[in-house]
Parts: C-alpha cells; sequence; structure tokens
C-alpha cells in the first residue's frame, strides 16, 4: 500500500454539478453526488453511488486490478439491449484508508459508454 503523496498527489472532492453516464440509449447513472477524483497528471474521473446507477444494466466480471494508491478493483460488464461493453465499470469494494470515500462507488471509461456529461451546478 502506497500513501499519496506530494510524489504521486490524489484529491476527491464533490463533482461540480450533474453527472450523466449514457450507454446505448440508456441512462446508466445519473447524480448530482459524484465525487471526482484527481490523481496526478491522469485526467480526472468521477465515482457515482451505486444508489445512482441503473444497477439492472451492470453485470459483475471476472477481471480485476490492483492499484497501490486505492487498492483491488472490481469490474462490470454493461449490457443495454443488443449491445454490451465489456469491463467498462470499476469499483474498490474495500479501498486502502487513504481512499476510502470511494468505497463501492462506481467508475466509468469514457471510451467504453457513449458518454459522460457534466452539466455544471
Amino acid at each position: 500500500m502506497k500513501l499519496p503523496g506530494p510524489d504521486h498527489p490524489i484529491s476527491i472532492a464533490p463533482a461540480p454539478g450533474r453527472v450523466r453516464v449514457t450507454f446505448n440509449g440508456e441512462i446508466v447513472a445519473d447524480t448530482t453526488r459524484a465525487l471526482e477524483l484527481r490523481e496526478t497528471t491522469y485526467k480526472p474521473v468521477f465515482y457515482i453511488p451505486r444508489a445512482d446507477a441503473n444497477l439492472a444494466l451492470l453485470e459483475r466480471s471476472a477481471h480485476a486490478t490492483h492499484c497501490p494508491y486505492k487498492g483491488d478493483a472490481s469490474y462490470f460488464t454493461i449490457k443495454a439491449g443488443e449491445r454490451a461493453s465489456e469491463n467498462a465499470v470499476w469499483s474498490y469494494e474495500t479501498p486502502f484508508p487513504a481512499m476510502k470515500e470511494i468505497e463501492r462507488y462506481l467508475a466509468f471509461y469514457p471510451s467504453r459508454v457513449d458518454g459522460i456529461e457534466l452539466t455544471p451546478a
């Protein structure tokens, strides 16, 4: 486990508005309670509470990854209509203590959904 710091900064703050994720004409997630995670030079990532996602469109996959700063991530495939997007969603079920805020939230790969839109508050 590594801790965020000057060499690898990570910040988590409320997203500045409404976040909506769409795939194949379906709204997969829609929330005003997203968190925005900024990590070093990577693009910001929105983490969405599960209560604000359409979990019926998600199917847990066997894929998993490990981040030395956040912990082990599990993945979900989105299935909507005739289309599927494999491992399009990830979640840290039990993140390291420094990342507790994103526990069980969902994050989406922009390239694997049709859109992730932020409407400013």
